[in-house]
Order: structure tokens, then sequence, then C-alpha cells
């Protein structure tokens, strides 16, 4: 078995989500706050056996978009740094990590 871990955009979780579940994958999702834009995020975990992790892949490739976003001249970039004018980054899309999973138990 295979625990697939997916930080996704918030915008992007219910579209995700969705899908997982009418592709038959049961997804828990948890409130994620990104480092750099501090921006909110949702990581959705998904316990699937490990043919199928294509499959979820799959999925959330299809419905996480990245898209471009203008940070304002009043926002910290870090370590102190604040822009002079605005600067567009880009946001979205997905980090997937897929661990081992040792021992599955529902109680």
């Amino acid at each position: 078995m295979k625990l697939v871990l997916a930080i996704i955009n918030r915008d992007d979780s219910r579209a995700v989500t969705t899908n997982l579940t009418k592709k038959g994958f049961s997804s828990t999702c948890l409130a994620t706050t990104g480092g750099f834009l501090m921006a909110g995020n949702v990581t959705v975990m998904v316990g699937v056996d490990e043919e199928k992790v294509q499959d979820v892949i799959g999925v959330i490739k299809e419905f996480s978009h990245a898209r471009k976003q203008m940070i304002p001249t009043t926002a910290e970039v870090g370590y102190g740094y604040y822009p002079a004018m605005p600067v567009e980054v880009t946001v979205g899309g997905a980090t997937i990590f897929v661990v081992d999973v040792e021992r599955f138990e529902r109680v």
C-alpha cells in the first residue's frame, strides 16, 4: 500500500477531491499554509494500492492548475526584502509525495 500526499492550492481542492471520489478513491484533506507566500493550501492524503498510484496522480494533475499571481509591494518576500514593484510568481499546481505504508488498520 502507498500513501499519496499532494499539496495543492486551496482553489483546486474541491475539484481534486470531487474527482478522486468519482474515480472511487477516498481522501482526507488538511488545511495547510505554504512557506513562500503564506497562502492557503490543502494537503490531500490518499491511501491506495501500488497499482492505483498513477490513477490518483493523474486526477491530481488534471485538476491542479498553476497560475500567475502578483505579489504586492507591501508583501515581504523573505529575509526582510520588500520589492520596489509588484513581482509576478507562479502558484498552484501540486507537489506530490508517494510513501510506503508499512501497516494499515481500520479500528
